[in-house]
Parts: structure tokens; C-alpha cells; sequence
């Protein structure tokens, strides 16, 4: 069975262009296919005459068009032309126009642009039913007009008989803001040069001659030749893929 092929996902760099000699510019010399930004001039050819005989056939039409001259750029024009047929027979029924009698304009409802007088009947008057649920007068409520809640009356102040709230309006939770030894101040070496500061501790001891220091055979001068010119360095090792980032361990002011 064979394998799934993987599919590798698609790399910028992978992509090579075509080089400079897939791209092919327009000649300039002779006219067909000349190119259009440079003048050209006129193209003579060194074939030979043609005989009489091969010129004499033209395949091209001469004035072989009839154009009626009645034809104009307006239309035709030409006068009246009859003709000798027969008139011919209609088929089907004829069309049943009506008349002017079968229009009744009075009796269409009168339209409300259209001026009529007021209209009585003889008739007694209808009883209301006990079942039509019409409300009774005292259904109806109008809103309050003491106090402040009505939003349509002017109201004067009001005033409450309860006891103080924690939370008062901003008149009074102002007095329960927080002082000014509320606030923490921030240390000034923050936001300002810092000052010169001093320790109680006691001082070092500075080592002494039997310490232990480096000789002058510790130091490899020698080996140091980063701030050389060198010439470039290959290496036989294993070719790493050009798309990999390098791994920038010092990086050169």
C-alpha cells in the first residue's frame, strides 16, 4: 500500500521567478509586430512586379449594390401604392364593445373629493347590548397631580419625614469623603533624581596580599579575534534548509 504523499506547507522563498531571458520585448526592425513606443519607418518590399493578367483579377466588389431610390436617411418615401387582392376574411368573433348605457356612474359610491349632503335615515335608534364591553365612566383614572411624580403638572419641593440614608446625594456624600491621610504618598526618589544614600552597615574588608589574583599566564590575549578581519570559513558539515532562521547567540553593536 502505498503512502500518503505529505504536503508541505507553501514557502515564499520556494518560489523561483523565471529569468531575464523568459521575457521577450517587441522588435523594432520592420512592421508586423513592431513594437509601438518607437517610431517606425515606411517598409518597402523587393518582390517582383505582378503581370497584367494576375492585377486585372480583382476579387474585391465593384459598384454591384442597388440602393432603392426611394430609400432616404428619414425612411421611405414613395407615394401611395395599392394593390389588386381580395379583402381578407376575419377570423373569430367580432369584439363586443360597450356601450354607452352599460356604465351606472350613479350608482359608484361617492368619493371623498366629490361634495353630498348630509344623509338621514327613518329608522328608531339601536339599543346598546349588555354584552358590548364598553368600559363605564369610572374606568377612567387621571394621574395624581400631588407630589412630584406627575412629569406633566409643575410640582413644588418635597420634602420626606424618613431618617438619613448611608448614601446620600452629592450634597451629602460629600461628607463622607476620604481626607487627605487617606491618600498614600509616593516616595519623591521615584519621580525625582534621587538623592545620595548612605548605609549604617560596616565597611568591607579589602583583600590582602594573600589573597589569590590572577597571573599574567591566566590571560589568552591571543585567542581574541573578534575585533580582527578574518577571511570566510567553510565547513564540511550537514546543509541546513535556507529557510530556517539563524540562531544569533552575540550580536554586534
Amino acid at each position: 500500500m502505498e503512502e500518503p504523499l505529505k504536503r508541505r506547507p507553501l514557502i515564499a522563498g520556494r518560489e523561483r521567478g523565471p529569468g531575464p531571458g523568459r521575457y521577450a520585448l517587441p522588435p523594432t526592425v520592420g512592421y508586423i509586430n513592431h513594437d509601438v513606443t518607437k517610431p517606425s519607418s515606411p517598409a518597402y518590399t523587393f518582390h517582383s512586379r505582378l503581370s497584367s493578367a494576375m492585377v486585372s483579377v480583382d476579387s474585391s466588389p465593384g459598384p454591384r449594390y442597388h440602393v432603392d431610390p426611394g430609400m432616404t436617411r428619414f425612411g421611405r418615401s414613395r407615394s401611395l401604392s395599392y394593390s389588386i387582392l381580395g379583402r381578407g376574411k376575419r377570423t373569430g368573433e367580432l369584439f363586443q364593445t360597450p356601450g354607452p348605457g352599460t356604465y351606472s356612474p350613479e350608482k359608484a359610491p361617492p368619493l371623498n373629493a366629490h361634495r353630498r349632503p348630509p344623509v338621514f335615515t327613518i329608522s328608531t335608534r339601536t339599543r346598546y347590548r349588555t354584552v358590548d364591553p364598553v368600559p363605564a365612566p369610572n374606568r377612567y383614572t387621571l394621574p395624581s397631580v400631588l407630589g412630584s411624580q406627575t412629569p406633566t403638572k409643575p410640582s413644588s419641593a418635597s420634602y420626606s419625614f424618613g431618617g438619613r440614608r448611608g448614601a446620600g446625594p452629592p450634597p451629602e456624600g460629600l461628607t463622607r469623603t476620604p481626607g487627605p491621610g487617606c491618600y498614600h504618598r509616593p516616595d519623591p526618589n521615584v519621580y525625582l533624581p534621587r538623592q545620595p544614600s548612605f548605609s549604617m552597615q560596616g565597611r568591607t574588608k579589602r583583600p590582602g596580599a594573600t589573597a589569590t589574583h590572577p597571573g599574567p599566564g591566566t590571560h589568552s590575549p591571543e585567542k581574541v579575534q573578534v575585533h580582527l578581519p578574518r577571511p570566510p570559513s567553510f565547513s564540511l558539515g550537514q546543509r541546513h534548509s535556507e529557510f530556517v532562521t539563524p540562531l544569533v547567540v552575540q550580536v554586534m553593536e
